[in-house]
């Protein structure tokens, strides 16, 4: 991998889910035990939708 590319990140997949609030926690959850793979979840909310994005660090 080039210098200029590393600390980025890839997005590897997104799924759209209706909003719910425990997505939260298990985005936390994933987070912190695939740290080590080098995998990242990322979450976002727009009105009654939730969208989990992941990412390759």
């Amino acid at each position: 991998m080039e210098d200029k590319d590393q600390g980025k990140l890839e997005l590897i997949a997104h799924q759209t889910f209706s909003a719910h609030h425990e997505l939260v926690r298990v985005v936390d959850f994933l987070n912190k035990s695939l740290k080590s793979k080098r995998i990242m979840f990322g979450i976002s909310k727009d009105k009654d939708q939730m969208t989990i994005n992941i990412y390759e660090i």
